[in-house]
């Protein structure tokens, strides 16, 4: 029997993409981040972030957007603001009932991109 992936036990695609939804929903709504989002397509952005996430928990999916550093260069990212946006991550998974390992193996994967985001210390 082979083991799950992280991809197949946050429910796939589909389960990916309603978290992400809430995950925005809770980062637009948040005055010191939405800034940060203003001219953003967020039908576009939305898409891109379930196939980063879907990536990252070993899902049947190849990311293909800019690496990390080049996509957020420029744009100013503090420790604080990262911390904001994985605390809405967090908050986003629990709200769909990921298990805690799982939530923080999402988490574990999104913080190893903090040093290619944050440009402010």
């Amino acid at each position: 029997m082979s083991e799950t992936t992280l991809y197949d036990r946050l429910g796939g695609k589909e389960a990916i993409g309603a978290v992400v939804t809430e995950f925005y929903d809770r980062v637009l709504a948040d005055d010191t981040l939405a800034p940060y989002f203003e001219d953003t397509d967020m039908t576009k952005q939305r898409a891109h972030q379930t196939q980063f996430i879907s990536s990252v928990a070993g899902g049947p999916v190849q990311y293909d957007g800019d690496d990390m550093q080049s996509a957020h260069a420029g744009m100013g990212i503090t420790h604080e603001d990262y911390d904001a946006i994985a605390s809405h991550l967090d908050a986003a998974l629990a709200e769909f009932d990921v298990a805690d390992a799982d939530r923080e193996a999402v988490l574990e994967a999104v913080e190893s991109y903090r040093e290619a985001i944050v440009e402010v210390e």
